[in-house]
């Protein structure tokens, strides 16, 4: 999977957008991930509403994107995996949203 290209003259806005975030369970992912520092794995699932496993395969694709930072550890005696948004991820996330926003005029 690739990131957005580079903004073309005249195309329409639409050519602009991440493919990487693009798929509505990624695109959910980044937003959940944005509003904050970080998010246990649990959270993430119930928060966005999907299945571990689709869960872990989104992410995956994400973190080969270079976009979110996944990093295990425990909470009292229990496994814990914290996800959280890269600087690339973040800034990636920013340009997909302004591109929506050119999408619907509203700069």
């Amino acid at each position: 999977m690739t990131a957005a290209k580079p903004p073309q003259e005249n195309s329409h806005p639409r050519h602009d957008l991440d493919d990487v975030i693009h798929a509505p369970v990624r695109l959910s992912i980044m937003a959940a991930l944005a509003a904050g520092e970080q998010a246990d794995f649990r959270f993430l699932k119930e928060t966005i509403e999907v299945s571990d496993s689709l869960l872990s395969k989104h992410l995956l694709a994400l973190e080969e994107a270079g976009y979110v930072n996944a990093s295990k550890g425990y909470e009292g005696k229990r496994p814990r995996t914290w996800l959280s948004l890269t600087d690339r991820g973040r800034e990636a996330f920013t340009n997909y949203m302004d591109v929506l926003r050119r999408i619907i005029g509203n700069p």
